[in-house]
């Protein structure tokens, strides 16, 4: 496993001198969507989401489940305003959930926490404007780690009653997928206790039911070493799974998911390639 595999926490990634996740959302175009915050899928503090949806255009919307990243440690849906505003901006219904992070949070914890969110979006889809056929996971980091265990293996759906069916296709930004072994404090900590590890990795439970993919990843990732994204294509192709598979020149582990504001101008091209992405799906399904 690579050593420094989670040390993001997107507030301290240095993208500015002042508090850069404040500036990716300060310079999200105000409206063009509305917003409701706090929804609890679950019980806790950390099991709500928000819900973007466009102000304009014509439902029902596709929608997308987006998380964060953050080793498993931080992260905050509030920070990712910026997300929401920019999928809602191509015509998605945006929802961020909160999940457990550590300590309290351990494998499964947030992978089960992502499949209720998840759940929830599909159970509440068409109340909110959204297209239930057209629901799509997608992540950054652990958040891409969160999804594709989500995604891969129908036991975590399945257990809150829903088919992985309802998955139209996932999308993982910078996603570690193979890490073992667990030679770092932190995966240590978050997955240490599980037995066999090898359950914990997506490379090894993703079966031949996973939904198509999407797998984006930085050449000049020094957090979550691109391999993981090779390893993980691979296995699907193995499996017969429909996956399609990029890397962005030169781009890093936090540029990924910056690629996703206004400020990046789609540079690196994220929203576009997720965008073609679900629309192919949607359009062969």
């Amino acid at each position: 496993m690579d050593r420094r595999l989670f040390t993001l926490s997107l507030g301290g990634l240095g993208l500015a001198a002042c508090s850069p996740i404040s500036v990716l959302n300060a310079v999200a175009p105000s409206g063009g969507y509305r917003e409701t915050r706090g929804i609890a899928y679950g019980e806790g503090p950390r099991r709500a989401l928000d819900v973007y949806v466009p102000a304009e255009g014509q439902g029902p919307f596709p929608v997308v489940v987006f998380l964060y990243g953050g080793s498993w440690m931080s992260g905050n849906r509030a920070d990712y305003q910026f997300v929401g505003e920019s999928l809602t901006r191509l015509g998605y219904i945006a929802i961020l959930p909160d999940y457990r992070v550590h300590p309290e949070g351990r494998f499964p914890g947030f992978v089960e926490d992502t499949a209720a969110a998840t759940a929830w979006a599909v159970r509440n889809a068409g109340g909110i404007g959204g297209d239930p056929r057209r629901l799509f996971l997608m992540g950054h980091s652990a958040g891409a780690y969160n999804v594709m265990m989500v995604a891969g293996s129908p036991r975590f759906l399945a257990a809150r009653g829903v088919d992985r069916r309802s998955i139209a296709g996932v999308a993982c930004l910078a996603g570690p997928f193979d890490f073992l072994p667990l030679d770092s404090r932190v995966t240590r900590e978050v997955f240490g206790s599980v037995a066999p590890p090898e359950s914990t990795q997506p490379v090894n439970i993703a079966d031949a039911g996973t939904p198509p993919a999407l797998l984006l990843h930085g050449s000049a990732d020094g957090t979550v070493y691109p391999r993981n994204t090779t390893a993980m294509a691979a296995r699907l192709r193995a499996l017969g799974v429909r996956v399609e598979e990029k890397l962005y020149p030169g781009v890093g582990h936090a540029e990924i998911v910056v690629g996703m504001s206004a400020l990046s101008r789609d540079s690196p091209p994220v929203l576009t390639d997720f965008d073609r992405f679900a629309t192919g799906v949607g359009s062969s399904g």
